[in-house]
């Protein structure tokens, strides 16, 4: 933005988002509306609209009828102004969605898997992508792994990833704001924006994908990540002597056996159990893909062996990948909102 605004950076950043959000729920607003609705002078929300009129982040969509006076300028966000994309990476592709600050899906497609590739590939992928749409002024990556400030530090299988550092890194080459998150941690939050889950209420999303078994927790309003980072890594819970519940849910070479076996049914139940007994969830989440509702009635059944059954959750299903594409455009959504070119 060209015209400079002495402001303290903090500030400055606040009342951008502010106007930004204020413009996108409302539709539309006159700089008086802004100022009442924000708290903040009309001197300085004229400013700052100017600046962000000036560079086309917000246009003019009419005037007001008068009330006497001069006529008010009613203004309305630019939704295309910014743009974010999100990849989640997976073993054999990388999906990704280019949105608008509406959170409107404006292409989405798949690249090849990088997991395996390594950091350039996925680099290549994303420079290629953005000289096609240069709108995009955020980024946020979902990742089969647990992820601490944007660092990947524990994706199994992926070692060209572990311990990397991948918020820091697109930060530093593309100068732009970047989110990274585990992919049951964006399931979890995409599940509970979409459908709106009050903050009073907890719930567990429960995923046995390709790459493992892994959980979301939501809790009071917001994601549960743990001390270090690694809440729901429950492949290391141990169920049985000698056995967690990943081994409980693999047969002898490793690969996963059919979740409507005998031995996985009770491995979830216990799960779900000790969920039950530790945070008490409303419901419990699965992968629409991964289970019926066969399945999902017997795992409830052999649940109520190990705690009273008044005390269990609700068993669901879900499009999990609908649920960590919103995840993820919610993370990438809040970048954009914050986000200010000085």
């Amino acid at each position: 933005m060209g015209d400079r605004i002495s402001t303290p950076k903090d500030m400055k950043r606040s009342i951008f988002r502010g106007i930004r959000t204020a413009l996108l729920n409302s539709g539309s607003a006159t700089k008086v509306e802004l100022s009442e609705q924000l708290g903040i002078s009309f001197p300085t929300i004229s400013k700052f609209v100017g600046v962000m009129e000036k560079a086309g982040e917000v246009a003019a969509v009419g005037l007001d009828d008068s009330s006497g006076g001069r006529r008010a300028r009613r203004y309305a966000y630019t939704p295309d102004y910014r743009l974010g994309i999100t990849m989640f990476l997976e073993k054999k592709e990388t999906p990704y969605a280019i949105c608008n600050a509406l959170g409107e899906v404006k292409e989405s497609g798949s690249c090849s898997g990088v997991l395996q590739e390594g950091i350039d590939t996925l680099t290549k992928q994303l420079e290629s992508l953005m000289e096609l749409h240069p709108g995009i002024r955020a980024i946020s990556f979902g990742v089969p792994g647990a992820v601490k400030d944007g660092r990947i530090i524990h994706i199994p299988g992926y070692e060209k990833f572990q311990d990397f550092d991948l918020k820091g890194f697109f930060q530093a080459k593309f100068r732009l704001p970047v989110a990274v998150e585990n992919d049951m941690n964006a399931a979890v939050l995409g599940y509970c924006e979409r459908m709106r889950v009050s903050n009073s209420e907890s719930l567990v999303y429960l995923c046995f994908g390709q790459n493992g078994p892994g959980a979301g927790l939501w809790l009071n309003g917001s994601v549960v990540r743990g001390s270090t980072s690694f809440s729901g890594e429950v492949s290391f819970v141990p169920l049985y002597d000698g056995g967690n519940f990943q081994q409980a849910i693999s047969n002898e070479e490793g690969a996963a056996v059919k979740m409507n076996n005998s031995s996985a049914i009770d491995a979830v139940s216990r799960l779900i159990a000790s969920y039950a007994a530790m945070v008490n969830p409303k419901a419990v989440i699965f992968c629409r893909d991964e289970v019926s509702e066969e399945l999902l009635d017997a795992i409830a059944s052999r649940s109520a062996a190990y705690i009273p059954k008044e005390h269990l959750p609700v068993l669901a299903a879900s499009d999990w990948r609908e649920d960590y594409l919103n995840g993820l455009r919610t993370l990438g959504m809040n970048l954009i909102l914050d986000d200010h070119e000085d």
